[in-house]
């Protein structure tokens, strides 16, 4: 999934807590060899490559998973969508930094877009694309539903006290490190003006913490184990965090970024927020989510922050000018820092 993979365990038998960990981290790479839009032998590259000359049967678990993207794409009123792949390519985010497309190309780009061009068909379990240069891209929900997976797995083999996080942009709390009621994450400050960092996400621990720090970065002691100016410090106990950006893949003209988030109901880039993160029961569901409520921005806010009970949000614009503080729009996640 072109990202790192890394897990933090407690427990008093170290031998079956990394047996654990590699049996969570083989279903991630499971997932990666199904669900990847870049590897030619996935079931999702055998979907993009025949699902247009006729239905394509996948195993029962692709098919649920498509099915909960359905789902997610008529909830957030199409601000997730799978779909959305011609557009990536038409931006030159697939497999580059981005670059402005061709008005004409960006137009065909378009027409592809769209889950009223998927049709699933429960009976039979298969898949069939509606139109021709429609791609199924799983980026926006992958990484969170192998976390959940692997989750899965370690709640499975007796683990009751871990952190998985996949490139710093979703993570997974199962219980809480000993002395400690939850994990603490911390989400840090977008600089401004700019675009964001690329890691968004930075665990928050106390000095007496410093061996998960170590255990989940693969970094020596530092002396502080808290990042600068967190934006906020989430506690995180059976639940995820996922949070989304404009940065990463992004490129910059004009003064102006152009991050790899695509809102596919204009077919540019998503621009009403700089990040978006959300917190949730389902780490499948806050990877989509946050994608989502960065497209809306804040205007989505209460509308993405109301569709699951418990569930914790947080949408920040760009100050609108120089000199001002974020614009931070908040849903049960305390802000630490606004400058």
């Amino acid at each position: 999934m072109a990202t790192r993979f890394e897990i933090a365990l407690y427990g008093d038998d170290p031998v079956a807590l990394r047996s654990a960990a590699e049996e969570a981290l083989d279903e991630i790479q499971r997932l990666e060899s199904k669900l990847s839009l870049y590897r030619p032998d996935s079931e999702i590259a055998h979907v993009n490559a025949r699902a247009a000359e006729e239905p394509v049967r996948v195993s029962p678990e692709l098919f649920r998973l498509l099915e909960q993207t359905r789902q997610l794409h008529e909830e957030t009123e199409g601000a997730f969508n799978i779909t959305v792949g011609p557009l990536m390519r038409a931006w030159g985010f697939v497999g580059d930094s981005g670059h402005l497309p061709d008005p004409q190309i960006l137009e065909q780009a378009r027409q592809c877009v769209g889950m009223n061009h998927l049709h699933l068909d429960a009976d039979r379990q298969s898949v069939r694309f509606l139109r021709r240069g429609v791609m199924v891209d799983l980026g926006s929900i992958g990484k969170g539903y192998a976390i959940e997976k692997a989750a899965e797995i370690l709640r499975e083999t007796g683990v009751s006290s871990a952190l998985i996080h996949g490139g710093t942009s979703t993570t997974f709390a199962i219980g809480a490190p000993p002395g400690e009621e939850a994990w603490k994450i911390a989400i840090e400050r977008p600089p401004h003006p700019g675009p964001l960092d690329e890691h968004p996400l930075t665990l928050a621990l106390s000095p007496k913490g410093e061996r998960e720090r170590q255990a989940v970065s693969g970094k020596p002691p530092a002396e502080t184990t808290t990042p600068a100016m967190p934006l906020a410090i989430v506690s995180l106990r059976e639940m995820a965090l996922s949070v989304s950006g404009v940065s990463g893949k992004s490129f910059q003209i004009g003064g102006s970024t152009y991050g790899h988030v695509i809102d596919p109901r204009t077919g540019a880039p998503a621009s009403a927020a700089i990040l978006a993160a959300v917190c949730a029961a389902s780490a499948t569901e806050s990877d989509a989510l946050s994608t989502a409520l960065l497209t809306l921005g804040v205007v989505g806010h209460q509308k993405i922050s109301a569709l699951r009970s418990g569930m914790r949000t947080m949408v920040v614009e760009q100050p609108r000018s120089s000199g001002e503080s974020l614009q931070i729009h908040s849903s049960g996640i305390e802000i630490l820092n606004r400058l």
